[in-house]
Formats: structure tokens, C-alpha cells, sequence
């Protein structure tokens, strides 16, 4: 398969595709991304994806370097030209550009670079579902502005790796007692029959599939409580889960090596589970792209 990228206003096959080693991105890791998940070749939600990429862009004070109907044919052709996945994961990728090494934002007139590139989309196999998952626990080390979708993951990166060291899926991080995430993942918990869920805020990126889980909730009768878990709530719980438009919706069966629950996936998880994967192949795959 000879992969098919888009960088700076060009599609061409990613073994040919190269930045400046100046470029901002590399030196600075200053820039944002942004994760697209598309099924059947439907990028889901790719509206509200792209107001993220805007936010995060905004908040770092880099132009946008497309225009959101640009961005939308951009997605489209580059997911026409990688149909043989027929789930995809759209990677965008924009740095500040290319520029002298210094700090303090180039001059005028430095365009950004924009890299888009797609992946298959795996999602977790069918006996992690059935089994779930072990996840370790460890205090949030990043930076004070995680709802920025940033490109520099140092600290989440050290953190994955714990996860990994101990084989276990992931690592969910508190900050000053409370749960803020999983390092690339959303986490819920659910307390007699409660979905629990920590508030969209700085310390937390607002996911995708975290609003899905909600609105599928909400639509299905369950009742949700969302604030601030402490993290004593979160190591009571009944059920813990993992989402994101990878992981889709996973349960944690143990946090440092002690049972959530019975530790078994529970009832909450099983009908939420059943619930999205309805939803992803009676809406998600279904959708009619615009224009």
C-alpha cells in the first residue's frame, strides 16, 4: 500500500514527504493536531472536529492556514485516495512553520505548515471488550492548558510508557486529588448505576467520543452526574471506562492491580458499549459528507 499524504497544498506519497529541520514544529514541537475518526469512508462529525482544530489553533495564535470549507475538501480527497482503508483516522497537523531558531513567534509572513496524512483505524479487539482492560494511576505532570490539542506530548508520552512498563493499557492521571484523564483518553466512572464524569475544563482535552457516551446517555435513560472526581470517588467505583475514537468505549477492570468493581466489565459498560457500536453503524457510518 503506498500511502497518500497532504502537505503544504500538495498530495503526494508519504515516503516523499519532508520538512525543514527548522521547522518549528520539530524544534519547539509548537503547533496542534487534531484526530478525525471516518468509518465507511464518512469522516464522523468532521464540523465539530474542525472547530476544535480552530480552537486549539486560536489559543496558540497561529493563523489558520485553511478555511474550514478547505479543510473539508482536503479530508475528503485525502480520505478518496487512501479508500482502501475503509476506516480511517485523519491525522491534521499544523506548526508554527519554518523559521530561524528563536523562542519568540517568527515574523510576519512565516506560513505554517500543515501535514495531513491517514491511518487505519483500529479499535480494540473483541476480547479486550468481553475481558476490559488494567489501567495504573499517576500524577498529571503535563502542562496547565490541556484542552490546547498541542503537538509537544512529551509528558504523556512518559506517561504511556509507565502504562506500558507495567503491561497494562493505560494511565489515568490525577491533578491536586481529582481525575483529570487517561494520556490518550477520556475516563468516566459509574457509581450504583450513575455515569460520572469529570467537567470539560483547562486540565482535560474535550473529546469527541466523550460527548457521544453523553449524548447516548442522556438519549437512553441513564442518569449522569458530571464535576469533579476526587480521586477516592474514582478508586470506589463501581465500573471505569476509557474513551476515545480509537479505544471507542472500554472498560477498566483493575487500577493498580486492585479490582474496579468485581472486577469484571459491568452492566453500565455492556449497554453503552452495545449503545455506541449501534450508533456507529446506524449514524456514523450512514453520514453524507458536505459539498
Amino acid at each position: 500500500m503506498s500511502q497518500t499524504v497532504y502537505l503544504n497544498g500538495t498530495f503526494l506519497p508519504l515516503s516523499q514527504a519532508t520538512v525543514p529541520v527548522l521547522d518549528r514544529g520539530f524544534i519547539f514541537g509548537d503547533g496542534v493536531y487534531e484526530v478525525i475518526p471516518v468509518y465507511s469512508g464518512q469522516p464522523f462529525r468532521l464540523d465539530e472536529h474542525l472547530q476544535r482544530l480552530q480552537q486549539s489553533l486560536q489559543a496558540v495564535r497561529i493563523q489558520a492556514p485553511l478555511m474550514r470549507e478547505q479543510w473539508r475538501e482536503v479530508a475528503l480527497a485525502l480520505i478518496k485516495a487512501n479508500a482502501e482503508l475503509t476506516d480511517q483516522s485523519l491525522y491534521l497537523h499544523i506548526t508554527r512553520g519554518v523559521a530561524p531558531r528563536d523562542q519568540a513567534f517568527p515574523p510576519a509572513g512565516v506560513s505554517p505548515t500543515i501535514l495531513a496524512m491517514s491511518l487505519p483505524l483500529e479499535t480494540p479487539a473483541q476480547a479486550l471488550v468481553d475481558q476490559g482492560v488494567a489501567a495504573i494511576s499517576a500524577l498529571d505532570i503535563r502542562w496547565d492548558r490541556c484542552h490546547i490539542k498541542a503537538i509537544s506530548l512529551l509528558a504523556n508520552v512518559l506517561l504511556k510508557q509507565e502504562a506500558v512498563d507495567a503491561g497494562v493499557a493505560e494511565t489515568i492521571m490525577f491533578r491536586d486529588g481529582m481525575l483529570t484523564e487517561g494520556t490518550s483518553s477520556n475516563i468516566f466512572a459509574v457509581k450504583n448505576g450513575v455515569l460520572l464524569a469529570p467537567p470539560k475544563d483547562r486540565h482535560m482535552l474535550p473529546g469527541i467520543t466523550y460527548d457521544v457516551v453523553l449524548e447516548l446517555a442522556a438519549s437512553n435513560g441513564i442518569k449522569v452526574e458530571i464535576g469533579p472526581l476526587s480521586e477516592g470517588r474514582v478508586r470506589a467505583a463501581d465500573e471505569l471506562w476509557m474513551t476515545s475514537s480509537t479505544k471507542e468505549v472500554l472498560a477498566i477492570i483493575s487500577l493498580d492491580s486492585q479490582p474496579v468493581g468485581n472486577g469484571r466489565p459491568g452492566p453500565l459498560f455492556a449497554q453503552m458499549y452495545a449503545l455506541y457500536q449501534d450508533f456507529k453503524n446506524t449514524v456514523m457510518r450512514q453520514q453524507v459528507p458536505h459539498g
